[in-house]
């Protein structure tokens, strides 16, 4: 799963009003539908700002929050981004378990622009072109142990 925030949005809203921010909102949502659509992925919710999105495939959802990334840097915005794949609960629409709380907890170590995974997820991708730098073990607020974290490189 894929959670997406947009980076420093209360205070972008407050620079640009409530009528041109809603206007870069749409746009920002129009982008992020367009490429998870394309990757074969849901947008489950709206978090306001962000997205939390489900995939078939831990690459095309890591090459996704990559290129809605890039995309949004377009309409002036940064996200930042975590991902982490595991069992989830599906009701009316909705996903629930403990996997969408340490997606959430993962990109809330994202700075802008940063795209974040679990340490499950490199093992998943292996033979893809994704490369990651280690960004070494993490407490995870309300998840029990430490948990590997690794930024996607760019190269």
């Amino acid at each position: 799963m894929l959670f997406t925030d947009i980076v420093g949005s209360t205070e972008r809203a407050t620079q640009l009003g409530d009528a041109t921010w809603a206007a870069a909102l749409a746009a920002h949502d129009r982008v992020v539908e367009r490429h998870i659509t394309a990757a074969r992925g849901v947008v489950l919710k709206s978090t306001g700002d962000g997205v939390l999105a489900t995939f078939d495939g831990p690459a095309r959802a890591v090459d996704c929050a990559c290129a809605i990334r890039d995309a949004v840097d377009d309409l002036g915005l940064s996200i930042r981004a975590g991902l982490h794949t595991g069992e989830v609960e599906m009701a009316d629409g909705d996903v629930h378990g403990i996997a969408v709380h340490i997606a959430a907890r993962i990109m809330s170590l994202a700075g802008p622009r940063e795209v974040l995974v679990s340490g499950v997820i490199p093992p998943l991708v292996l033979g893809s072109r994704l490369a990651f730098i280690d960004r070494g073990d993490h407490e995870l607020r309300g998840v029990p142990g430490p948990w590997r974290v690794l930024a996607v490189s760019d190269s």
